[in-house]
């Protein structure tokens, strides 16, 4: 069993992130790290792994570990591990945005590899750091690299994805108080949401680069992404499946359905679901994820599969809620 440690376990992140690893045959948590509660059960922050585990949260860290998971704010993971020293073989998956972008990625010696296996599997298997995407950057680029891989679209793309609730954190806000988000619908960070950097890093690398016009929405719903993207396209949609299906026959989480999909079907899952719909000469992609599992912590967990030269889906073969 492989020692991992988490830090920033009482959010909704570390929070999937403990409850995955729980149940993954080849990882043992070591310690969970909390500023905010050490002492206390997880299970406080956590309910539901009660009789699962008794870890305590701790305010120490163990540095001889294998994995080391950074759950924390974004712009936190620095400050971190300029504190704190661990062991050389520790592998490092950084679930903020410290290390996504070109400019970002190198720091102490190590080159944070961002970690789309659907992008760059081979990459993520040699690495020793990753940078994990964000969720809104996992769902709307596993909708546009097929596109960007055979220089597809022309035109700007216009993008709306919709999010839960945890995509905000377990910190309170005004639009996360159930009286404000129950029945409501809003849109927030008009074409400026910092996950537009790391897509256009991608799109780039790519030689595909795209003007996007981005509208995020906070949905009132507690865990997901749905997103539609569209742009002119100059193709049938049989040629359009084809070129994602071919793009994803070895990816074993993202998967083109001919009938249009729900979000349920992906939710408590590291599943992706695409579906292709031409309208005219305008190609409309739909992309959903479970925003803290494929978005995040399981995610999170397949790049450290690569990592170790496991099998990809190893700890990952999970049931979505559907009804």
């Amino acid at each position: 069993m492989k020692k991992v440690g988490i830090i920033g376990g009482s959010g909704y992140t570390g929070g999937e992130l403990i409850r995955l690893i729980l149940q993954h045959p080849a990882l043992e948590i070591d310690f969970v790290y909390s500023t905010t509660r050490a002492g206390k059960p997880v299970s406080s922050a956590h309910p539901d792994v009660l009789g699962r585990t008794d870890l305590l949260f701790t305010g120490s860290v163990q540095p001889d570990i294998d994995v080391l998971y950074l759950c924390l704010g974004h712009g936190k993971s620095r400050d971190f591990l300029n504190n704190h020293t661990f062991s050389k073989t520790t592998l490092i998956v950084d679930l903020g945005n410290d290390f996504r972008l070109e400019d970002s990625c190198e720091f102490q010696g190590k080159s944070f590899v961002y970690g789309l296996p659907e992008l760059q599997k081979e990459q993520i298997e040699k690495a020793t750091a990753i940078a994990n995407p964000g969720c809104f950057a996992t769902a709307i680029q596993l909708a546009l690299l097929p596109l960007a891989k055979n220089k597809k679209y022309t035109e700007a793309i216009h993008i709306n994805a919709t999010t839960g609730s945890t995509g905000a954190g377990v910190g309170l806000s005004p639009t996360t108080h159930f009286s404000w988000r129950n029945n409501n619908l809003s849109w927030y960070k008009p074409f400026t949401h910092q996950h537009l950097g790391e897509i256009h890093r991608t799109l780039n690398q790519m030689d595909a680069p795209a003007e996007l016009f981005f509208m995020p929405q906070r949905g009132d719903f507690t865990r997901g992404i749905f997103a539609t993207a569209y742009t002119s396209y100059d193709g049938s949609l049989e040629e359009a499946q084809h070129i994602y299906q071919n793009f994803y026959q070895s990816a074993p989480f993202t998967h083109i359905s001919t009938n249009p999909i729900s979000l349920k079907s992906v939710v408590n899952t590291n599943n992706c679901f695409i579906h292709l719909h031409l309208h005219e000469k305008t190609l409309l992609i739909t992309s959903c994820i479970d925003n803290l599992v494929k978005g995040a912590s399981g995610q999170a967990l397949q790049n450290t599969n690569l990592m170790m030269g496991w099998e990809e889906t190893l700890g990952l073969e999970l049931k979505a809620t559907v009804f």
